[in-house]
């Protein structure tokens, strides 16, 4: 099952929305506003037994079940305030907030995360949902700006060779899949790898596409330094306009990558973004069954709640700018993931998520999830011999 999560519009009057500092960084932002756009939904179900919804120009129906009745003092029901449409479950249900002026009144930017051990081959997919979605949201059908951050890329602004190693070392055998199909690796202390150059650009390349289609006017790229612009540069149709960079404790960007901006005509912008914006445990927190949890999460195996791990496959940030008044009208993220199927474990691990993550001399590595502790355990190795029954 796919879940897709909103904030709303976090810039919007309500007192579903805690106004935030700019600075706030967007993994603190997010979280944030997604518990308090669930809380406002959560505390106003729908007073009918069963409503009906248009969404996506589809009729979709929530249900209230006898199960969904609580009382005063316990949660109500995840199926309250959701909206389900086929395999797609929409938290909370969605109602999108269309722009107030006409559209050559707002500057629109989006930028689009891609997520840590996540193959890139979906990303065709999930860039135009990501904007499709925005699109819908916004009422709108361009984007003046999208901005892509691949996992794993971080720019130190003391470190100007912070990008030089680009290239896979000789002592490492060159994978034999395409690099479109290849997922971000992780080291052995837990950080992701970044991406070869060849896996970014046919990333790119569908972004090319819907600039060529006039949904997007400008592309941009996050974390870029000079070495990686200049691999990157000759290789793409559309170039990037802007590159937009983390200083982190300070605002002083090296004086190499200024020069080498202004030379290739590409405007540097600094954020304050979290590469990995939603991690795994921060989700399971979010939408599990505990105290600070909305129950959409079965804990255990117990309640209501969907049964299963959370792989978050994507997050997206838009803003709309009111040119004339630079004022920010509309504001939000969507965070984008799939319920992966269970399987029962003898031993301490009695209900654990396995998803294969590599294959390394015939044997297959799993990641496993403790559904019951909520704890991540160690890889474990399997020869295909040992596979468990129907698992991939």
């Amino acid at each position: 099952m796919k879940l897709v999560l909103s904030t709303s519009n976090i810039m919007s009057g309500g007192p579903s929305v805690i106004r935030r500092p700019t600075f706030e960084k967007s993994n603190t932002e997010l979280t944030s506003s997604l518990r308090a756009n669930f809380t406002a939904h959560q505390s106003s179900p729908s007073p009918s037994a069963s409503h009906s919804n248009t969404l996506n120009g589809a009729l979709t129906t929530t249900v209230t079940t006898a199960a969904a009745i609580t009382t005063p003092l316990s949660k109500p029901s995840f199926r309250t305030w959701t909206t389900q449409e086929k395999d797609t479950l929409y938290i909370p249900s969605q109602t999108p907030s269309p722009l107030t002026e006409p559209r050559e009144a707002y500057d629109i930017t989006v930028k689009l995360f891609y997520l840590p051990n996540i193959p890139a081959n979906r990303r065709c997919i999930q860039t135009r949902e990501a904007i499709d979605i925005v699109l819908r949201e916004l009422g709108t059908t361009s984007i003046d700006l999208l901005i892509v951050s691949f996992p794993g890329i971080s720019f130190d602004a003391d470190d100007e060779d912070s990008d030089s190693e680009l290239e896979t070392p000789p002592s490492q055998p060159q994978s034999q899949s395409p690099p479109s199909i290849l997922p971000s690796t992780s080291t052995e202390d837990g950080e992701t790898v970044p991406e070869d150059i060849d896996t970014m650009i046919t990333t790119w390349q569908t972004l090319e596409t819907l600039h060529e289609d006039k949904i997007i006017a400008k592309l941009g790229v996050a974390e870029f330094g000079c070495q990686r612009l200049g691999k990157f540069l000759p290789r793409t149709r559309v170039r990037p306009s802007v590159d937009q960079i983390n200083v982190r404790d300070c605002c002083v960007v090296p004086k190499p990558l200024i020069l080498y901006a202004k030379k290739e005509s590409i405007e540097l912008l600094t954020h304050n973004d979290c590469t990995n914006v939603l991690p795994r445990g921060t989700l399971r927190e979010i939408l599990g069954a505990g105290e600070k949890g909305f129950g959409v999460l079965s804990g255990g195996g117990e309640g209501e709640g969907l049964s299963g791990d959370v792989e978050p496959q994507w997050v997206v940030k838009y803003t709309a700018v009111v040119k004339d008044r630079g004022v920010v009208e509309s504001k939000g993220y969507f965070a984008i993931m799939h319920i992966l199927n269970t399987l029962e474990q003898p031993g301490s691990i009695t209900t654990a998520t396995l998803k294969r993550r590599k294959e390394h001399q015939g044997r297959f590595k799993y990641e496993t999830w403790n559904i019951k502790t909520g704890i991540y355990c160690d890889c474990i190795s399997l020869p295909p011999s040992r596979l468990p029954l129907g698992i991939p």
